[in-house]
């Protein structure tokens, strides 16, 4: 039978209702990529050597997609009121799993602390040494390198953060952040140099068209939580494209740490495993969020805003659903040319794309029906019987992201006054 559902081009393509609730599922699967890494990397180059990882890739890539977000939405500034709105749409920093709290004293204090930390949850039970290297070795210079973006006189410090004492304490963490001309401010990092010249640090997403109904911008109050059916259907696809965007950017400096540590066949092949856990429970999450069906016309839908996929300015990707169902990615785009996700994928590593596909359903394999040096098409059919989870899969599902559920919480509240 000939489908007839319209798979959507773009994020734009989506109603405002079903925007407002993949936000948050964007920014929760941009977080859970490091668990979906950090097995791999501990793998080949130890505790030590995944901190360092995570370390690299993080001050490679949060100052150029926070200050992408602040000129998208509007609310660049040079103060504590826009570090904090930077967190808000952080995939560093997913709301309510990473459930961040603020005060705000004047323009060049402020604080904040953690009522839930879903990443101190996975970690914990590893023992005090992984916490500690979570919680100090990678938060001290990453907090500071974000908040460059914003200001280069800005310190993160913090007042208290595990490993917990007593076990049972909150909240989590409590952190400064104070502005000051004589703070010095850190080093600019190698890598973000080298990211910053990527095409995904520069290219142009859709611009926000003022008209219609809800919030265009956040010029406005820092707001205690962000409540994304607030915001308008063309602010909602910008922030869609741009947290899509920080995800490949975080594997551009997932990639360039790897490679500095091994051979560009071993980096690629652990950048290949860490997009297998990451995809598939992404577009598991993404199906049950949106209450997609498990067949085909719903595996179009989830592939059409998966974030291995998008934005659309930057991968190239052709997604058919007629008789049959056929995937094309282009080579000659932003991703092709930068090495990102949907450049990993070719017809001798399918391994990325079946664990997506498989994420709808367990019945989906994945056939190569061409490949050239311009595009590789594949066709996703219906196996018999439903295929066990990749192990890169279930190594991601450790985290208790895998199930978290979203609330709504109310109204949100000001924290300042404009």
């Amino acid at each position: 039978m000939v489908s007839t559902v319209k798979v959507p081009s773009s994020f734009a393509d989506l109603s405002r209702e079903d925007l407002a609730i993949l936000v948050p599922e964007l920014l929760l699967c941009g977080h859970l990529i490091d668990r979906s890494g950090m097995p791999h990397l501990i793998g080949a180059f130890g505790r030590e050597g995944m901190t360092q990882v995570a370390i690299e890739e993080w001050m490679a890539s949060s100052p150029l997609y926070t200050r992408r977000m602040q000129r998208a939405l509007g609310f660049e500034g040079d103060g504590v009121v826009t570090i904090f709105k930077g967190l808000q749409l952080d995939i560093g920093a997913p709301p309510q799993f990473m459930d961040f709290r603020y005060r705000v004293t004047d323009h060049d204090h402020g604080e904040f602390w953690l009522d839930h930390c879903g990443a101190l949850m996975d970690v914990e039970p590893m023992g005090d040494e992984y916490v500690t290297a979570m919680c100090h070795d990678i938060e001290d210079p990453t907090f500071d390198a974000t908040a460059l973006a914003t200001n280069p006189h800005a310190q993160v410090r913090p007042v208290h953060r595990p490993p917990r004492r007593p076990a049972d304490r909150t909240p989590h963490c409590l952190w400064t952040v104070t502005i000051d001309d004589t703070n010095v401010p850190p080093p600019i990092p190698e890598g973000l140099v080298t990211v910053g010249e990527s095409r995904a640090a520069t290219i142009e997403l859709s611009p926000i068209d003022t008209g219609g109904p809800g919030q265009h911008d956040y010029a406005g109050a820092l707001l205690d939580d962000l409540r994304f059916p607030d915001f308008s259907h063309s602010a909602l696809t910008r922030i869609s494209e741009e947290v899509c965007l920080q995800q490949h950017l975080l594997t551009l400096g997932f990639l360039l740490a790897v490679r500095a540590r091994t051979d560009a066949e071993a980096a690629l092949d652990i950048a290949r495993k860490q997009l297998t856990g990451i995809a598939g429970l992404t577009s598991e999450r993404i199906r049950n969020a949106l209450g997609l069906p498990a067949d085909l016309e719903g595996l179009a839908v989830v592939l059409a805003v998966h974030p291995a996929f998008n934005p659309r300015q930057y991968v190239d990707v052709t997604i058919t659903l007629g008789d049959r169902m056929l995937l094309t990615l282009g080579r000659n785009c932003g991703a092709g040319e930068d090495g990102a996700w949907p450049s990993m994928i070719d017809g001798e590593h399918l391994g990325p794309l079946t664990a997506l596909v498989r994420g709808v359903s367990p019945r989906f394999a994945v056939q190569v029906v061409e490949e050239t040096d311009a595009a590789l098409t594949v066709e996703i059919v219906i196996g018999e019987p439903p295929a066990k989870e990749a192990p890169e899969v279930a190594l991601t599902r450790f985290s208790t992201g895998a199930d978290f559920a979203f609330t709504d919480r109310g109204i949100p509240l000001p924290l300042t006054v404009v």
